[in-house]
């Protein structure tokens, strides 16, 4: 069959590339076209637009964009009629995917919907459109399914994917000494910087971030660079501080690091995964905070908490985000008894997104809907 595939994230190119894998070993004739990543295109895709140049974070800068976005648009839409698929899998990214799910669902295309749009955090009309466009929605956090059932929605809970994806990397870890000699990192304790994935966050976020390195030197801080961003970039930002940088080695990172401050998203939940104490934070422009402050009704920021329905980890976000109240909450992430803490409540996290094999149960059910 003839897949075409949109995922406009970084994250949605590892769980895209993830389910494609399976899809291959479903179905021996699959073929993909996609707008996705690297890890996508490894698959075996036809890579037609990269997540790099669609990725624009914030109301202000979707506005700034938007005749990009448009155009982005236009070209999907010709882009699909000529390739004509037996089904459009749209992944998360809803502001573009859900005009893709109408349109598709227009021409008498069938559409699939794995990672389901945080609509349960803010703009829950758009319920409406995804039980009219979407034939199948693939659900991978807990509560969701629930979510959907209130609005008459019948979807498939199939695990959170990140699971797998961390479950595959844990094999392939390198061993300490070869991850610090590869490198060149000292014998110190390791703090991971997350700074997210995107230019304009990573500029925000990594400022502060990196304010309170002078203040612990019995640390080796290391960034996590995003695979979309040059080295240069990081440079400019890091000027002298004593900070090391690592490019495709996230869980490589964080499976030998000491705490971790990570950008809110997908990043949190990976992050708790992998069993390390973490400071959420958060900084967008001005505008696009005060308008999302009116407009997302949820508790929480993070993944990790949404999904606990609790604060298990500390959550900075704009004015909080600061270097006082970082140096603070690193403190606290660092002291015995509170990591004890960290530690139980993760196990309980794990506990709720059940085991392995989302991206195996999410292709299977797929090509079974397919076949029928």
């Amino acid at each position: 069959m003839k897949y075409y595939i949109i995922a406009g994230e970084a994250s949605g190119d590892l769980h895209a590339s993830n389910l494609m894998l399976e899809m291959k070993r479903q179905d021996k004739k699959a073929e993909f076209r996609c707008w996705g990543g690297d890890l996508m295109e490894k698959q075996e895709a036809t890579l037609v637009k990269h997540y790099r140049d669609l990725a624009f974070m914030g109301f202000a800068e979707v506005l700034l964009n938007l005749r990009t976005i448009l155009k982005n648009i236009s070209f999907a839409k010709k882009d699909i009629l000529n390739y004509n698929p037996d089904v459009l899998i749209l992944v998360d990214y809803p502001g573009f995917n859900l005009r893709m799910a109408k349109f598709a669902h227009e021409q008498g295309l069938k559409v699939f919907y794995y990672i389901s749009p945080q609509i349960w955090a803010w703009k829950k009309g758009r319920v409406k459109s995804i039980r009219k466009y979407v034939d199948r929605m693939f659900v991978i956090l807990p509560f969701e399914q629930g979510f959907y059932k209130k609005y008459d929605v019948d979807v498939d809970f199939v695990g959170h994917p990140l699971l797998d994806a961390i479950d595959n990397e844990r094999k392939k870890l390198k061993s300490n000494q070869d991850f610090r000699a590869v490198h060149q990192l000292d014998k110190k304790p390791i703090i991971a910087l997350l700074p997210g994935s995107r230019k304009q966050e990573i500029s925000k976020m990594l400022d502060v971030m990196l304010s309170i390195v002078p203040e612990y030197p019995e640390f080796q801080f290391v960034i996590a660079g995003a695979p979309s961003m040059p080295e240069e970039f990081y440079r400019n930002t890091i000027g002298n501080a004593d900070v090391k940088l690592v490019f495709d080695s996230t869980h490589d990172l964080l499976g030998k690091s000491h705490a971790a401050l990570v950008t809110s998203g997908t990043a949190t939940l990976e992050t708790a995964l992998m069993n390390v104490p973490e400071v959420v934070c958060y900084k967008g422009s001005n505008l696009s905070y005060q308008i999302a402050k009116r407009l997302v009704h949820i508790k929480y920021i993070s993944l990790v908490n949404l999904i606990m329905d609790r604060k298990i980890v500390e959550e900075l976000i704009q004015n909080e985000m600061n270097t006082t109240r970082l140096k603070q909450e690193f403190g606290r992430i660092l002291d015995a008894a509170n990591r004890k803490r960290i530690f139980e409540d993760y196990k309980i996290l794990q506990e709720k997104l059940g085991g392995t094999g989302a991206s195996k149960t999410a292709a299977r059910l797929m090509t079974g809907y397919l076949d029928k």
